[in-house]
């Protein structure tokens, strides 16, 4: 993808996709345990000196990741580029965490938190390294001085796997169809498509959804280390996240699914 020019407006691929799928993102999402996964988590943020205190949650969507640290009595504010998934977030939050439309290539700041968070392939919407520079950089000036920064990116087999197949959820009378796009040869550092797309089963389970594309670049770590340090972060840590759903050590883009990383200000 080319760098924006002057009064080009960027790409709104995720944007598209997600007030398309917005309506049953949970759905098909149903299996995410969020707070298992915090709970594998926080752990080793602690460990790297976590204070409790003001969480930005990038890329929040639905607020399904959000809701085990709004139990935890942090202090939440959410931002997403989809108005229809922030609208889902706010019937979740229920006036207790303030949300902001905003693209994280162009974020705002939105103040000084003590913990950035970035979960669920958010970060592989961005389609080039100049993309990932601009959200990092955007993240950089919303952190505390000693604040942390957690996020995931998919690793290539995802990749090879979950974007070179087909899906096919029935949930409340709908039948959600992921359609992947991709290769089980995708190579590091290319862009994957899948399509998603709705079948209502019933008069009573609503509209139809077109099949809309939902676009992601691999990021291999290498890439993004290099990202952290250009943007002023010191990488703490790096996990690979498994079908075992535990933390590993050194990750393996060819066995894991998720890269985890954990970073602070340099």
């Amino acid at each position: 993808m080319e760098a924006k020019t002057a009064g080009e407006e960027r790409p709104r691929w995720a944007e598209i996709a997600y007030e398309a799928i917005a309506p049953v993102y949970d759905d098909f999402t149903h299996e995410n345990d969020y707070e298992m996964w915090l709970g594998l988590l926080l752990p080793k943020l602690e460990a790297h000196g976590l204070r409790h205190g003001r969480l930005l949650d990038v890329g929040c969507g639905s607020g399904k990741a959000f809701g085990p640290m709004l139990e935890r009595n942090w202090s939440i504010h959410g931002c997403d580029i989809s108005p229809a998934m922030l609208e889902r977030a706010r019937e979740k939050a229920g006036g207790d965490v303030q949300l902001d439309v905003a693209d994280m290539r162009e974020l705002p700041r939105f103040g000084e938190f003590e913990l950035i968070l970035a979960l669920n392939d958010s970060i592989n919407y961005l389609l080039s390294g100049e993309e990932l520079a601009l959200a990092l950089d955007g993240m950089r000036r919303n952190l505390a001085a000693d604040g942390l920064l957690l996020f995931d990116v998919n690793t290539i087999e995802t990749y090879r796997s979950f974007f070179a197949e087909e899906v096919v959820v029935e949930r409340d009378g709908r039948r959600l169809i992921w359609r992947g796009r991709g290769s089980a040869d995708a190579a590091p550092g290319s862009i994957s498509e899948a399509s998603f797309e709705v079948e209502p089963l019933s008069v009573q389970a609503g509209p139809a959804i077109a099949p809309e594309l939902h676009r992601e670049r691999h990021f291999p770590e290498t890439e993004v280390l290099a990202a952290l340090r250009q943007s002023g972060f010191e990488c703490l840590d790096v996990f690979g996240h498994g079908e075992d759903e535990e933390l590993h050590q050194p990750l393996v883009e060819t066995e894991h699914y998720k890269a985890i990383y954990i970073a602070r200000a340099a």
